[in-house]
């Protein structure tokens, strides 16, 4: 047989079906087709030497250019990452949602979905000159708009989004979260959760949150830190895992701490899913972009295959897609191609501190629906 296109000869690594070895992947009428040795193809790219993943899934984007303040086009930052499905979490609420879906999911080659924000502009005031949090006023926050819109679009719209911490909620505390919950219970939908710094606290949060709900930013540095001073990852945090929520990173401008993160690896508590949280602040450090965000974990001494695992199967399960983040035959035609080159490489957190790494993760071509996409690598 022969297929639209084949991905020749890279190392495959898709931990949804538990493969790292050389071989073909091929894809024919905008699905994964085949893994296999010598597969034919109209088109052939030759990948020696490269890494052939699932489309990679960053779970925490902001990508209404345009529309928002802090969005960056995800068109490009797709191809500068080799991200496949740009997640948009909470950029957009009931009000604007409809520009947002017109003026650029509907025009965008990647994929884009939503967690729709409860307040009904959503993250309206966010610039290097403008900070307004937009639970700070109940008034903004939506419930009934937000259901309307969210099952009116279910095909795109995945979760509910809201903001909660000093920053962001003031001193609404955590009554915006309780609102989001309602929201999310009656939309059947999961909810994900932005925290700052307190009030409310870090153990306030993660308690009242349900099996499949997503903290992003979840080793952010003090204060409002998941561990204690000594290092202890807090008793709530523990029980929220136990009971299926799910720790997301979102690194962002203010939400990643080595320190953090090597007391939590520490205690063998590996985040669910790693994702940039890409915005206009973030682009050009500390986050940059997603491969670069992974390459922090490579650095912090987990597997490569572990850390693909963040950014594909278990964002999928997350998003509750299965046709996401897998090479396996049927799945969306996504891949990553990606080059893992060695040296010695300065990487940040969101205090100041850097690391010297050994390697480091770049893009290096995209897949999108069988067809590749040129990453200018």
């Amino acid at each position: 047989m022969t297929y639209d296109l084949v991905l020749r000869n890279g190392r495959v690594i898709d931990p949804s079906q538990n493969i790292d070895g050389v071989a073909d992947v091929a894809f024919a009428d905008g699905k994964v087709a085949a893994i296999g040795e010598d597969l034919a193809g109209k088109e052939v790219r030759d990948v020696s030497g490269r890494i052939v993943t699932p489309g990679l899934i960053d779970l925490h984007t902001h990508v209404y250019w345009g529309g928002t303040s802090l969005g960056v086009d995800a068109d490009a930052f797709a191809r500068a990452s080799a991200v496949s499905t740009c997640v948009d979490t909470g950029s957009a609420g009931p009000g604007n949602f409809p520009g947002f879906r017109k003026h650029v999911i509907a025009q965008s080659q990647v994929r884009i979905l939503v967690y729709l924000h409860i307040s009904f502009a959503g993250i309206f005031g966010f610039s290097r000159n403008v900070a307004v949090g937009e639970s700070q006023d109940l008034r903004l926050l939506a419930a009934q708009d937000a259901v309307e819109t969210a099952n009116a679009n279910r095909d795109v719209i995945v979760g509910i989004k809201v903001r909660v911490g000093r920053h962001t909620s003031g001193a609404n505390g955590i009554a915006p979260l309780d609102i989001a919950l309602q929201v999310a219970d009656e939309t059947g939908l999961p909810l994900m959760v932005h925290i700052d710094e307190p009030p409310p606290t870090y153990e306030a949060v993660v308690s009242k949150l349900r099996r499949g709900d997503v903290l992003t930013h979840c080793f952010r540095p003090f204060p409002n830190s998941p561990v204690t001073g000594q290092g202890k990852v807090k008793d709530e945090v523990l029980a929220a895992r136990e009971r299926g929520v799910l720790f997301d990173i979102g690194h962002g401008m203010g939400s990643f701490s080595w320190k953090t993160a090597r007391a939590m690896l520490a205690a063998g508590f590996m985040p669910d899913t790693i994702s940039s949280d890409i915005h206009s602040l973030s682009i050009n450090g500390p986050a940059y972009d997603q491969v670069t965000t992974l390459s922090k974990f490579l650095a912090l001494g987990r597997p490569l295959s572990e850390v693909i695992a963040a950014s594909t199967v278990n964002a999928a399960k997350a998003l509750q897609r299965p046709d996401l983040g897998s090479l396996k035959p049927g799945s969306a035609g996504d891949a990553s191609i990606l080059d893992l080159r060695r040296g010695k490489i300065e990487l940040e957190d969101v205090v100041g501190e850097r690391v010297l790494a050994e390697e480091r993760i770049f893009a290096a071509g995209l897949v999108l629906g069988g067809r590749w996409c040129d990453t200018n690598a």
